[in-house]
């Protein structure tokens, strides 16, 4: 069986023009940065306490209130393997058990419900979820990089991206959809989209973030 380290979300960085969050595993002197867009930074941003809540829920907010409502438990996140460039991660899920019963499905020997996830949304869970995040040792070794080269860029971590103009907006969203599409995402290339449809629409000079 695969060693799975348990890690920190240490913080999110910016790299030029792009984001990534950094995972840390617990003893080890190395951060695992993973490229998410800015969408899904803001996200864990939010989770952090970093950036404000919106008036509506997030995407990951409403997915919370989902698994609490069907009555599951995120217990743990995974991020199992690398496949041509691209995180591979899981949800586990277990049964959420009345008061007076076992703490976990694990304890119960229950099988847990597995979920395939991208990274950035495993991460942006288990922080609302407050469940532990484990990362392949072999993916430490392949990809991990000393913490002291981050030691120069994290003082801007943690901290809402600036408010981009209108222009600069748009333009960060169509990236975003063009990447989706390249990488074979629709689900999140329509909601981008959508969003791009509805600033036309309204002729809304920036997208609202509590939309």
């Amino acid at each position: 069986m695969e060693n799975m380290l348990e890690s920190e979300i240490w913080t999110i960085v910016r790299t030029g023009p792009s984001m990534a969050v950094l995972l840390r595993p617990r003893g080890y002197q190395v951060s695992v940065p993973i490229f998410i867009g800015h969408l899904e930074a803001h996200s864990i941003l939010v989770g952090f306490g970093a950036a404000p809540r919106q008036q509506r829920p997030l995407t990951h907010d409403l997915m919370v209130s989902l698994i609490r409502h069907a009555g599951l438990v995120l217990a743990r996140v995974e991020i199992y393997d690398i496949k041509n460039s691209a995180f591979l991660s899981r949800l586990f899920f277990h049964r959420n058990l009345r008061i007076g019963e076992k703490t976990s499905g694990e304890e119960t020997g229950e099988k847990p419900l597995i979920v395939d996830s991208r990274p950035s949304d495993a991460v942006a869970l288990a922080i609302r979820c407050k469940c532990p995040v484990f990362i392949a040792q072999r993916i430490v070794s392949d990809v991990g990089v000393p913490e002291e080269f981050f030691l120069g860029i994290t003082d801007e971590a943690i901290s809402p991206p600036p408010e981009p103009s209108a222009n600069s907006r748009r333009i960060a969203l169509q990236t975003e959809l063009e990447d989706a599409v390249a990488q074979e995402e629709y689900e999140r290339a329509a909601e981008i989209r959508d969003m791009l449809i509805l600033m036309d629409r309204e002729g809304l000079a920036e997208f609202p973030e509590d939309l």
